[in-house]
């Protein structure tokens, strides 16, 4: 077995795409409009669907926005430097909901972001430069 994709569920996915390119660099793998079930799948990730796992973000033309829930937690993705990636994110208009800096109890340094519909991306510093992990 291999993990595939993580599915959201988003309320305007042209700005979930553009966040997803445009701010974490990840590339738009593939579209694909559904008519009859008046919803649209876009396939996003740092590479091809047969190596990697990727997300999936799911637009149901008649939704505008969703409740997170309680259940959810986030998405973690590794970084070199996750003071840079911070940096780079506010740069391109995201937002950072957790500075970076040292985990609580622990020394691997992490941070927190939001995407547009409010879904969180955990940034984890690569293990040479944050030392152990915990």
């Amino acid at each position: 077995m291999r993990m595939l994709h993580t599915m959201l569920r988003v309320g305007n996915l042209d700005r979930s795409i553009d966040f997803y390119t445009t701010v974490l660099g990840m590339k738009l793998l593939r579209r694909n409009d559904y008519p009859d079930g008046k919803f649209t799948l876009a396939f996003v990730g740092y590479g091809d669907e047969s190596t990697h796992t990727v997300l999936e973000l799911t637009h149901n033309w008649d939704t505008e926005s969703y409740d997170l829930g309680t259940g959810y937690g986030h998405i973690a993705l590794e970084v070199e430097d996750a003071y840079a990636a911070c940096e780079a994110v506010k740069q391109k208009g995201g937002t950072v909901t957790r500075e970076a800096g040292p985990m609580k109890h622990g020394k691997t340094v992490i941070a927190f972001v939001a995407d547009p519909d409010g879904y969180k991306i955990e940034f984890i510093q690569k293990k040479e430069q944050a030392g152990a992990r915990d």
